[in-house]
């Protein structure tokens, strides 16, 4: 078995979803969380289907999100990982509509990070064992810190 680590291409501040579901019309089942949850979204989801033909499957409502997302599908190569990238969303937005379809097994992140998926390859077939997701802490936030994740909350919208 060999490991390997892929780095996601995308945009710094467009935010990603990756995780593992179990059948075909995940596509379809991904694309209607995604655009009952949040009116005129703009984003784009991949599948890789596992079984023959083995197609990256695609949706979305945006060329270059979906674009994107297949791009980043076809890096990971992973059977039944699936990639969404959201444009004018954040995950908080979609996260637990998309762990609620039925063919999700797992969500292995959701980030506006840089992000590395980390992929076992062994005898031609791939398996994602996680991400690496951003930095590691480099302290402990302070007064002023704090503050300003307060203020970013609220900037956003999501607290009074």
């Amino acid at each position: 078995m060999e490991l390997k680590t892929v780095a996601i291409d995308k945009p710094l501040d467009l935010n990603v979803i990756i995780g593992q579901s179990h059948f075909i019309k995940s596509v379809e089942d991904l694309y209607e969380a995604v655009v009952q949850t949040v009116p005129g979204v703009k984003f784009g989801v991949a599948f890789n289907e596992a079984s023959w033909p083995s197609l990256v499957r695609y949706s979305g409502t945006d060329p270059e999100l979906q674009r994107i997302a297949i791009t980043a599908a076809l890096a990971i190569g992973a059977g039944h990982v699936f990639v969404i990238t959201l444009g004018n969303a954040f995950p908080i937005n979609v996260l637990n509509q998309i762990k609620a379809v039925a063919e999700v097994c797992t969500i292995f992140c959701a980030t506006a990070n840089q992000v590395s998926v980390i992929v076992a390859e062994e005898n031609g077939a791939r398996g994602v064992l996680g991400v690496i997701d951003g930095a590691a802490p480099r302290g402990v936030e302070a007064e002023a810190e704090q503050a300003e994740r307060l203020a970013l909350v609220r900037r956003f919208g999501y607290k009074l």
